[in-house]
């Protein structure tokens, strides 16, 4: 089994909905996996969206930090008076981790949004220690966004196990056909599975070792 980080070339790219997918897949082959959002800023559903994906927990253990401003953590951190606890969402992890087989932790927004002034989602993921996966929104401009991503998770010396390709619409253009093959040459970096347009299903293997 391996926990892993599940972080975004950019927000709206699908980063839930693939977390989603992955724990109900996990789940229905008999895995205790649950999820962890550790901020939200905005609207809360992501949070909801995961808690109910976890088998119910409660939805304070999964989304510990909800900023009610849809900004970066840090900014809208400011703006509502209030600063956040970084050691708080790392321990919220370490308890989940010690009660569960397999935590998926997902990102706020990009892989270098900034949680404090001088810390950021990547940092989180730094000193969580987890593999990082890197879902990419399959559309004109993927390319660059997701070499930019990769470059930056490597130079951190973590471990990128992979991208996971997500179709954001059912209609294919040029770019999102040639994207399946160019990202992953371009980026150095597998293809672990694609997220198709309202796909209730996703490969685990790689996650769980079978």
């Amino acid at each position: 089994m391996m926990n892993c980080f599940i972080a975004g070339t950019d927000t709206g790219v699908g980063k839930t909905h693939t977390t989603k997918i992955l724990l109900d897949s996990l789940r229905a082959d008999g895995i205790d996996a649950v999820g962890y959002k550790p901020i939200v800023c905005g609207d809360r559903d992501d949070a909801h969206i995961l808690a109910a994906a976890s088998g119910g927990l409660p939805l304070e253990q999964v989304n510990p930090v909800w900023l009610k401003t849809p900004v970066a953590p840090w900014v809208a951190a400011q703006l509502e008076n209030t600063s956040i606890d970084v050691e708080a969402l790392i321990a919220g992890y370490r308890i989940l981790a010690a009660e569960h087989e397999l935590v998926l932790v997902e990102g706020c927004g990009g892989w270098e949004v900034p949680i404090t002034a001088n810390y950021s989602t990547a940092d989180l993921a730094a000193d969580l220690g987890l593999p990082v996966v890197l879902v990419v929104a399959n559309r004109l401009g993927a390319i660059n966004h997701t070499v930019l991503s990769c470059q930056s998770i490597r130079a951190r010396g973590m471990n990128l196990r992979g991208i996971i390709l997500n179709h954001l619409v059912d209609e294919f253009d040029t770019a999102i056909i040639s994207n399946k093959n160019c990202i992953p040459q371009v980026a150095k970096t597998p293809l672990l599975t694609e997220v198709i347009h309202s796909q209730d299903w996703i490969e685990t293997d790689w996650l769980t070792g079978a």
